[in-house]
């Protein structure tokens, strides 16, 4: 006796069951061996009948795919709520909008797409009219990180309900002047409307991730109750091929973090073609994601395909649908009944049976049009079971139609993403397809017009008014008014400025002893987010995980290994510490997600990531822009810095260019501090920008970038020159002269100014002492804690000038009046100092370690890249031999002396 209360199989799947009293018998015997044996033993039998299926050639789906088939039966469907033939209207005027920005676009060659978001707006309209809460609401609101390609349909709808207006949807891709459109979504372009980046592809599934982990943190840490939060990312198919889509997908289902959904757009297409030509993409997510850990719905199939699948009482249908390859339902989606008849149907006898009782019409609603992502009731049945689904994430993999409705000539074909307009013929028959009341006198001199219902009309109403139920409009980013966060008490930071005396101190130990002050801060302590790519030991940073925890929403299950000592492995659901293990990339999710805190939920978080120089900015320097669009804050700290510091490590450790990739991001303030009372200036600074009162002009939104040592040196104290905290801020101060270095050079000696940055700055001095003992020079070493900066405020002078007004770049005020050539040496290559030789008035030459590096110690290294105290007082002494100022013969002498 089967339960008649159970669920049949019936309802859960939409083959039909020839034989339900068999089914039953086995599925009694299933629960037969559960009872008696056990639920392993039961598997057990379930695993090896699978096997035994398989190789006996029965064509039954993996373990981890079903049939490709919709997850969610037609006659389990919840009804949707509200007034679907009015979306309709809605989705309509939305994908008229869209196509005509592009197309009247188009005459300017700025380019655009139509057919992504062709394809996926009722995955767009379902949500904005039903689940996407918006962030007028109590709570954060939800994050959506839109498919960047779809932006002219979003724009279309904020066109719809009154938040853009014409000229700016004639602005599309023409920003300059003041009243346009980005192309993508990017924040920094259009900061009241987008919040989250998307393009590079790949970046957004990735931040999606941990943007809902970073909500279950400030949850679980009681920052902020973010529970009614839900993270929605749209995703193309051809787009998780970016191993970034996928890189996350176990943290994601580890953490179960069931306040996430991907919405995959599976149109079956790239940018250029198929996504899997000879295979099914559907399939391989399904079995991706399921091996992963995630709930997946699929939603494929449109109501015009529950007449097959009724018809398929022999399971000939889904096996047909299982065999044929993604570029072929493309073509059939281009060609006749006929065609369709005899390729899909014609090769086994029930399809051929069950075709003779489908009308060619019939053949062509199902495989032209009838998708499930283009059904509000399929989409809406797949977003409610993913809202509801606890436990694990959830994917929805929605088939759809790339160009769906802009005609013959863009459904399917290969070349539709790079097709940017419709003729007027298209357009009319477009209008025509969407009912829309668009008069053929409309189009003025061949130019296709923008639609409107009007903006007191029952469409725009509705969508106002289902907008305003969900808590406002969407997408949005808000940075609510808060208060700046109150500094931290000087004496974390003046600590500094005594030095370390006899001590050896390296940068990198002064920034963590630094952080483990301030975290200490009553008022901002719990606002710091430490993130560290499985290096914390590395660093130095150990000490910070019995005091501040390595966060886990599970806790601490287990006993650690360490327990017994001071400075033990603790993990805690409220613990600060985002301890990534070896993954950059998540690590600067996380530093993104935190960020952007103040804007996305009213919290400002101070993040600082700190990573092996090499493998940040080299590494995921598309993330750091990215970080720079969505107009984060924090620190990043490349730790281990340098080329010639990391011993032993070698070719691929050795760091001489990340200063280089860091001056191409324009929201990057990058330093390279020589010792840890400029690390604490900086960071001190920092604060007072980012998160405090910053001055007039002063742009916010920035992050700071401090490249740390791991070379253990004496620390100094705070040299007691009159503007030394600006000095180390905007980049160069002089840190002595050879006089006040208690150097007695002889009268008229020569003189030269050495500047240097990060612990090269060791060297010069060691260079200033063997100039004067040794060759009777006078040298001053200057600390430039940043060339960077240095460089954009000459650019900034440079470009005042050309407006009529005068002003000096701080790098010449700062020389001026400097005697001699100026020499300058970093740890990186030339071209890092190289950047301000411009704007320096006296005579410029430079050092650095180029090219490849190489595993040895630390002397040999500087010796090899020629940039050691000896290598540096030749040099000087070859500049100032080209000025008169010493003999020739002394470069030669000095050569020789020291080996080079």
């Amino acid at each position: 006796m089967t339960d008649p209360n159970a669920i049949q199989p019936s309802e859960l799947d939409q083959l039909p069951d020839r034989d339900p009293e068999e089914t039953a018998e086995w599925q009694a015997s299933l629960d037969a061996v559960t009872k008696a044996a056990g639920p392993h033993r039961a598997a057990y039998l379930m695993r090896r009948t699978l096997e035994r299926a398989e190789g006996a050639g029965i064509a039954l789906p993996k373990l981890l795919e079903t049939d490709y088939v919709n997850s969610i039966p037609t006659s389990a469907e919840p009804a949707v709520p509200g007034d679907e033939a009015m979306e309709q209207r809605i989705t309509a005027w939305n994908r008229w909008n869209a196509a005509a920005m592009v197309t009247r676009g188009s005459k300017y060659g700025v380019g655009g797409h139509i057919a992504t978001f062709a394809s996926a707006a009722w995955l767009y309209e379902t949500g904005f009219n039903h689940f996407f809460k918006g962030k007028e609401a109590d709570g954060s609101g939800d994050q959506l990180y839109i498919q960047g390609h779809a932006s002219p349909g979003i724009y279309a709808r904020a066109f719809l309900d009154g938040r853009l207006n014409e000229e700016q949807l004639d602005n599309f891709r023409r920003e300059s002047g003041g009243n346009g459109l980005p192309s993508y979504p990017h924040p920094r372009r259009l900061p009241w409307l987008w919040e989250f980046p998307t393009v590079s592809m790949g970046l957004g599934p990735l931040s999606a991730i941990y943007q809902a982990r970073f909500n279950r943190y400030l949850t679980n840490r009681g920052i902020k109750d973010t529970s009614a939060s839900h993270v929605w990312a749209f995703l193309g198919d051809g787009e998780m091929d970016e191993p970034e889509s996928t890189a996350a997908l176990a943290l994601a289902a580890r953490e179960e973090l069931d306040n996430l959904t991907f919405v995959i757009n599976c149109n079956l297409q790239r940018l250029d073609g198929p996504v899997r030509a000879n295979f099914k993409i559907v399939q391989e997510l399904e079995a991706q994601f399921r091996g992963a850990g995630w709930n997946v719905v699929k939603t494929l199939w449109g109501t015009a395909w529950d007449e097959l699948f009724r018809l398929d009482t022999t399971g000939a249908l889904v096996r047909r649908l299982r065999q044929v390859p993604d570029a072929q339902i493309q073509t059939y989606q281009t060609r006749d009944a006929a065609y369709i008849r005899q390729d899909f149907f014609g090769g086994d006898p029930a399809l051929v049976e069950m075709a003779k009782l489908l009308s060619d019409d019939k053949i062509l609603e199902c495989f032209h049009l009838s998708r499930g992502g283009h059904e509000a009731r399929k989409v809406f049945a797949a977003y409610k079971a993913a809202v509801e689904h606890k436990g694990a994430p959830t994917v929805i993999l929605a088939q759809t139609v790339k160009g769906h409705t802009l005609g013959e000539g863009f459904a399917s074909k290969n070349a539709n993403h790079q097709m940017k307009k419709l003729s007027v013929d298209e357009f009319k028959n477009m209008r025509d397809l969407l009912e829309l009341p668009i008069k053929d006198s409309d189009f003025v001199d061949g130019v296709v017009p923008y639609g409107h219902p009007g903006a007191d009309s029952p469409e725009v109403r509705y969508l106002q008014e289902r907008r305003a139920a969900l808590g406002g409009p969407a997408p949005a980013r808000r940075v609510h008014p808060v208060a700046p966060l109150p500094a931290p008490a000087d004496k974390a930071f003046a600590s500094f400025d005594k030095g370390s005396g006899s001590q050896n101190v390296a940068t990198t130990m002064a920034f963590v002893r630094l952080v483990k002050d301030l975290v200490r801060d009553k008022e901002t302590g719990k606002r710091w987010v430490p993130i560290v790519p499985d290096e914390a030991r590395t660093f130095g940073m150990e000490s910070l995980f019995p005091s501040l925890g390595i966060y886990s929403p599970k806790g601490q299950t287990y006993e650690p290994v360490d327990r017994d000592q001071l400075m033990y492995y603790k993990e805690a659901q409220n613990g600060q510490i985002l301890n990534e293990g070896i993954t950059e990339a998540g690590s600067m999710a996380d530093f993104i997600a935190a960020s952007t805190s103040y804007a996305t939920h009213g919290e400002a978080m101070i993040p600082f990531y700190i990573f092996y120089s090499m493998f940040g900015w080299q590494r995921t320097a598309d993330q750091m822009w990215q970080l720079g669009d969505q107009l984060g804050r924090g620190f990043l700290v490349g730790a281990t810095a340098g080329r010639t510091t990391l011993t032993g490590e070698g070719l691929q450790h050795a760091d001489g260019h990340s200063p280089v990739i860091a001056a191409t991001n324009p929201a990057a303030l990058s330093y390279d501090p020589a010792f840890a009372y400029e690390v604490a200036t900086i960071v001190k600074d920092g604060l007072r920008r980012m998160y405090g009162e910053a001055a007039p002009g002063e742009d916010q939104n920035v992050f700071y970038y401090l490249t740390v040592y791991n070379e253990p040196l004496p620390q100094p104290a705070k040299p007691s020159v009159d503007g030394i905290d600006e000095g180390i801020v905007k980049g160069l101060y002089r840190f002595n002269t050879a006089e006040s270095a208690g150097i007695t050079p002889p009268a008229n000696a020569p003189r030269i100014q050495l500047l240097g940055s990060g612990t090269a700055i060791h060297w010069a001095l060691k260079a200033q002492q063997l100039l004067a003992e040794e060759w009777g020079v006078a040298a001053d070493v200057w600390s430039a804690t940043s060339w960077t900066e240095l460089r954009r405020d000459a650019l900034e002078a440079d470009e005042a000038l050309l407006r009529g007004e005068e002003r000096v770049p701080f790098v010449r005020q700062a020389l001026q009046g400097a005697e001699g050539p100026v020499l300058a040496v970093s740890d990186y290559m030339r071209q890092v100092p190289d950047q301000i030789a411009q704007w320096v008035e006296q005579d410029w030459s430079s050092l650095g370690a180029d090219g490849f590096g190489l595993s040895d110690t630390r002397e040999a290294a500087r010796r090899h890249f020629g940039v050691d105290a000896e290598s540096i007082v030749v040099a000087a002494l070859a500049q100032l031999a080209g000025r008169g100022e010493v003999k020739a013969a002394s470069v030669k002498e000095a050569r020789e002396k020291y080996g080079l």
